[in-house]
């Protein structure tokens, strides 16, 4: 049996896995994404982390295929490199591939975390049997991974399916990135609390939103989540005019609301996509859910993509 280890870096989280040739993670571990330290610090303690996983399996860095790690754009990874995360400021430019290589001998791949997270849904989960598929990840932020004509399309730099940064809603909203109604903006958790918290004045979590959005007794809250709903619709539809896949899929925190969200977006589809044969793309949860970025990242070392 062949293992990888898996890194998925976040603005708050990094998770660490250790997983083998089949996709099954043997053991994982998560430590939190500490912008007080220097970018070369945090590796380190990543580094100690795994090490700590090895040795609680019996193996040593010298048993390790490789290493993946996944990581928000944007990014540049033919040089390596984290690019411009708008959560990782601090990062900006840092040379991730070269400082894992400080600490182990094994190869090393940099992909966008979305993207990571699609190639373990084709190889382990919800797209399985699909040749071309959209993963779409709406949690505080919304990204997306192509597959398609049975490969991951990444770009010349590794940043295809920015799609957060894609305009929904011009109207919505000046984006940090300095455009207004960005997808992102609108329609990721971040802005389901955000507006939430401005309608109700006082601080609301995504969660809570629906919740009350659910219950029928908050007309507002039904609004926000239709409207949100719609805008997710739309994206959908744009990436099934663009792409032509033969299946959408959804994961994130976002997604774990279930069917009043898949319902909403695959009726969208029908309405809308262009193409007939676009409006019947069915629209599905991801089935891998927290641990998509860290097998994803592993994939990256196990499967040829």
């Amino acid at each position: 049996m062949k293992f990888a280890l898996g890194v998925d870096i976040g603005g708050t989280k990094t998770a660490l896995g250790l997983v083998d040739s089949e996709g099954q993670v043997l053991s994982k571990t998560s430590l939190a994404t500490d912008l007080s330290l220097t970018p070369d610090e945090m590796v380190g303690k990543m580094a100690d982390a795994a090490r700590t996983l090895l040795s609680y399996n019996g193996l040593q860095a010298a048993d390790l295929q490789g290493i993946g790690i996944g990581a928000p754009g944007p990014l540049n990874t033919r040089l390596g490199q984290i690019a411009e995360p708008p959560n990782l400021r601090s990062w900006w430019g840092f040379p991730i591939v070269q400082a894992f290589q400080s600490h182990f001998a094994a190869p090393i791949v940099l992909e966008n975390d979305a993207t990571a997270a699609a190639l373990a849904e084709k190889w382990v989960g919800a797209a399985k049997t699909a040749d071309h598929f959209v993963y779409i990840t709406i949690s505080t932020g919304i990204g997306a991974g192509i597959y398609s004509h049975g490969r991951l399309i990444t770009g010349a730099s590794g940043n295809a399916g920015d799609i957060g940064h894609m305009v929904v809603d011009p109207a919505g909203g000046a984006c940090n990135c300095g455009q207004r109604g960005c997808f992102e903006y609108i329609a990721s958790g971040t802005a389901i609390a955000r507006e939430a918290s401005a309608l109700l004045g006082r601080p609301v979590t995504s969660k809570e939103a629906f919740e009350l959005a659910f219950s029928g007794q908050d007309p507002a809250m039904e609004q926000l989540v239709h409207r949100v709903f719609e805008y997710m619709g739309i994206g959908c539809v744009t990436l099934i005019n663009t792409f032509d896949p033969e299946l959408i899929v959804i994961g994130g925190g976002v997604s774990q609301v279930g069917s009043p969200l898949f319902d909403a977006v695959s009726g969208y589809v029908k309405r809308h996509a262009l193409n007939p044969s676009g409006r019947t793309t069915p629209v599905i949860p991801a089935e891998l859910q927290q641990d998509a970025g860290l097998i994803g990242a592993a994939a990256l070392i196990h499967i040829k993509y």
